[in-house]
């Protein structure tokens, strides 16, 4: 009211009739004495608020009607003129300039906290990935890149935005003259591009990169996304699996990969397999440490060889002996077969490998066999560990290797009696091994019969 007081809400009560009418025709009102003017006869809220003079005009933006402006008096009659409905239009004009000017700065308001999240978001998403991001402009300086991409290439100055690229690449700084050109002119990527730099905080890495246009709303934007992936791990762990592959048959891989390996060990009934070459020692006293790593290696690798075709585990190497067992990790029925078979195809190709080789090189292994059970499981630490058998079975494996000749296997009785009438053999003296308080009752290996030969050609 006059007096600047808040009104009582009875007071807030307007005439709705007046209101509906300048919306409904878009034009303003004026009236001096509504009780009175025969166009709001009979209307109620005119009557029961005792209404009398009244001034109403659309606000109207770009010729769309957004509200009204409504002014009345209930006292006194007669105190608006037309220059006052001419004043309140001019008022409404600006009004409703004013009204939209907010609604659109709240607009604007709302869009830039929705922007501002997105790229908080963007920026969260851009920093959580893990590959290596780096933008470059035409000039190949670098505009945009990620924490991932400062780590990889062992940037500890700061930001690399701002700097060449072939300062922050070194290392392939002659191919980056040729790759770059080449993707702005085609606009096409280069992917898988791989480089093992030394980098000064890390070491050794390896790194597959791609090229990729980075194309905007202007036409002479020549940017460049560069995507760096740290492979090093991965590399590390085919180097770790490709070793394996040379301890373990593929297909008992292709198995473990199905299955994880227990970690506690597993009491289990194998056949284990020692094959020494004989008379190295002395052969190592009359060789270069070049030859002697060759010869070793070419004998071994028999051995080795011989023991994955029959899908057994090559356990360790023991400097000129090499330990491997059958039954484990994965379950195999004819495991004593698998192990006689890999002793008689070592014996096979060491005299193959002896016609090829120089006489002073030709050496013979030794060999033991034994069926028993042992305790299989990964032993070590967290810095070191290996897939192995421990047990008796295994140190009388060992026993009946160091007591057979060149050229020689020796099978225990036990383990023979897995193989009855597969194999040809011929008993021996009993051995009586270290840490044995009775003989151990042996057979030296001869062949498989017939039908053992068919059941290891079938299966292979």
């Amino acid at each position: 009211n006059w007096e600047q007081e808040t009104l009582d809400d009875t007071e807030l009560a307007i005439s709705q009739t007046v209101v509906d009418q300048v919306i409904s025709e878009n034009q303003p009102i004026l009236t001096t004495d509504a009780q009175l003017d025969p166009r709001f006869e009979r209307q109620e809220s005119i009557i029961a608020h005792n209404l009398r003079s009244i001034l109403c005009a659309p606000l109207n933006l770009k010729g769309e009607l957004i509200g009204v402006i409504y002014i009345d008096n209930r006292i006194r009659s007669g105190i608006f003129r037309i220059t006052h409905l001419n004043l309140l239009l001019t008022v409404a004009d600006q009004a409703a300039v004013a009204i939209e000017n907010a609604r659109l700065f709240e607009s604007i308001r709302n869009s830039l906290t929705e922007v501002t999240g997105l790229k908080n978001l963007m920026d969260n998403v851009f920093a959580s990935i893990t590959s290596g991001v780096i933008t470059i402009n035409g000039s190949d300086i670098i505009t945009l890149s990620n924490q991932a991409a400062e780590v990889m290439v062992g940037w500890e100055e700061g930001s690399l935005i701002g700097h060449h690229i072939s300062k922050i690449l070194p290392w392939m700084k002659a191919d980056l003259r040729r790759y770059l050109p080449s993707v702005r002119d085609t606009n096409r990527q280069i992917v898988g591009l791989e480089y093992r730099p030394v980098i000064a905080t890390r070491g050794l890495v390896t790194f597959t990169i791609s090229i990729s246009p980075l194309r905007g709303s202007q036409q002479n934007d020549r940017s460049i996304a560069i995507v760096i992936d740290d492979q090093t791990e991965k590399k590390r762990l085919e180097a770790h699996r490709y070793l394996f592959t040379r301890m373990v048959s593929p297909a008992v891989i292709e198995e473990l990969e199905k299955n994880d390996v227990p970690l506690q060990g597993k009491r289990t009934f194998i056949t284990t397999l020692f094959a020494d070459i004989r008379n190295f020692t002395q052969f190592s006293e009359k060789s270069h440490p070049e030859v002697l790593v060759e010869v070793l290696n070419r004998y071994l690798g028999v051995a080795v060889d011989a023991v994955l075709a029959n899908e057994g585990t090559v356990d360790k190497f023991q400097g000129d002996a090499i330990m491997a067992f059958f039954n484990a990790p994965l379950t195999q029925s004819d495991h004593v077969l698998r192990a006689v078979s890999s002793a008689l195809d070592i014996q096979k190709s060491v005299e193959n490998l002896r016609e090829i080789i120089p006489p002073e090189m030709r050496l013979s292994f030794g060999i033991g066999i034994h069926y028993g059970e042992a305790v299989l499981g990964l032993i070590g630490t967290e810095q070191r560990m290996e897939y192995t058998a421990i047990g008796d079975s295994v140190n009388t494996s060992k026993r009946l290797q160091e007591n057979a000749a060149a050229g020689q296997i020796l099978i225990s009785s036990t383990a023979v009696a897995q193989v009855t009438n597969l194999v040809d053999c011929n008993p021996v003296a009993p051995i009586r091994a270290k840490g044995k308080s009775d003989p151990i009752e042996v057979y030296e290996l001869l062949g498989l019969n017939l039908d053992a030969q068919f059941l290891v050609s079938r299966r292979k």
